[in-house]
């Protein structure tokens, strides 16, 4: 039996052909606006968040490894922090009962027992971050602190970190050098701007690709009129010797008890223009920071003239250690309104989130890169020395 083709069903066959074409075609610029999307989410999200600024410095535990869980820091974020830093303190102060009896201290003010360097933060926080699903992930930019600034298998000990974790990470600190009463509460040897060790960190950073995010006092405590500043000097000839490594330098070098050195403004004016330090960036986080910048009209004003000039320089941070409710952890960020009311509205964009995302953004990829060609790979152990003996696999 002969079937004719009936015109009609052939027409229609025509037009299902044509429909299912356009629904591939739309199918396809779907796949491809979302694949553009995403690729630009990569770059930046800055002009479509909607969050009040990301977070360059926070300390999810304090001085004795407690805090709040990552979940919980999610909650205080909630849609006011877009993305924000992550890490613990290096320290872990000692609680001696022949100095403090029955009262457990939770901060280093709070005895004169020592403080020592505690590793384990590095793992914790490593562990927290990978119990995140990978859309929480992307909130966070975990940091490596549990080092010694005066070891010089510190290095040693982040490249371990990295690929031990990888994935994860995408800076190192906040750590300190010289910090008012910290250092010298610390055990063993004093950190120094000096030391070959810390060299050894910002060169395998800058190899790397990690952000250093460093603290160290611009000042001593209580200098003496006219004194120089001999620790401004030791900063920018380290910044100087690594030229390849992304530096944030902490609270602007300010604490608690370090004032503002004279012309403070001026210094820091001076260093962002030189071209030397132009991979040196300044992060505001701290309320301790906040009542010297606060201090007169004329301080914020001069400090908002300084970040005008310098828009891309500068990053905030809250510097809150594991808070308890939003409304704390937010403090330091309302805190900071007439500052903020005296940037222009790209420049406040810059420092608030635009500033962190580039910075952190870079470091990703860089840190990725190194970790996947570096993961997995053995060592390569050192011919022996004079001075090292004939290594570890003498008989």
């Amino acid at each position: 039996m002969i079937y004719k083709k009936n015109p009609l069903m052939t027409n229609l066959n025509k037009e299902i052909k044509k429909f299912t074409l356009s629904r591939a075609v739309i199918f396809g610029l779907l796949i491809c606006f979302l694949f553009q999307a995403a690729t630009t989410d990569g770059q930046s999200t800055v002009t479509r968040d909607s969050s009040l600024f990301y977070d360059s410095h926070f300390h999810l535990t304090n001085y004795i490894q407690e805090g709040i869980t990552v979940h919980d820091f999610l909650k205080v974020m909630g849609s006011k922090v877009g993305r924000s830093t992550l890490f613990g303190i290096p320290l872990q102060q000692e609680w001696s009962y022949e100095n403090s009896g029955d009262f457990a201290p939770t901060y280093y003010l709070a005895t004169d027992a020592p403080l020592y360097y505690y590793s384990f933060t590095d793992a914790y926080i490593a562990m927290s971050y990978k119990s995140l699903t990978p859309m929480e992930q992307k909130r966070f930019d975990p940091m490596i602190t549990g080092f010694n600034p005066t070891d010089m298998y510190a290095a040693d000990h982040i490249k371990r970190v990295l690929k031990l974790f990888p994935g994860v990470f995408s800076g190192i600190g906040e750590f300190s050098i010289h910090k008012e009463f910290v250092s010298s509460k610390i055990s063993g040897e004093t950190a120094s701007l000096t030391n070959p060790a810390l060299d050894r960190i910002l060169e395998f950073s800058g190899e790397t690709g990690l952000v250093v995010l460093i603290h160290n006092d611009i000042d001593m405590p209580y200098p003496k009129e006219g004194q120089e500043p001999y620790l401004l000097r030791q900063l920018g000839a380290l910044f100087r010797r690594h030229p390849n490594t992304t530096i944030i330098w902490a609270h602007m070098g300010l604490g608690r008890v370090v004032q503002p050195v004279q012309d403070q403004l001026r210094i820091v004016d001076r260093a962002l223009s030189d071209s030397t330090l132009k991979h040196v960036n300044i992060d505001i986080s701290w309320n301790e920071v906040a009542k010297y910048i606060l201090a007169s009209p004329n301080s914020i004003k001069a400090t908002a003239d300084l970040i005008n000039k310098f828009p891309d320089r500068f990053l905030f941070g809250t510097d809150e250690m594991a808070p308890a409710s939003q409304e704390a952890y937010l403090k330091i960020y309302y805190m900071y309104a007439p500052l903020f009311a005296q940037l222009t509205p790209e420049n406040k964009k810059k420092l608030l989130m635009g500033n962190y995302e580039r910075l952190f953004n870079a470091a990703r990829i860089k840190v990725r890169a190194w970790e996947k060609m570096n993961t997995g790979k053995n060592e390569v152990i050192p011919a022996p020395t004079p001075v090292s003996g004939k290594g570890i696999n003498a008989e």
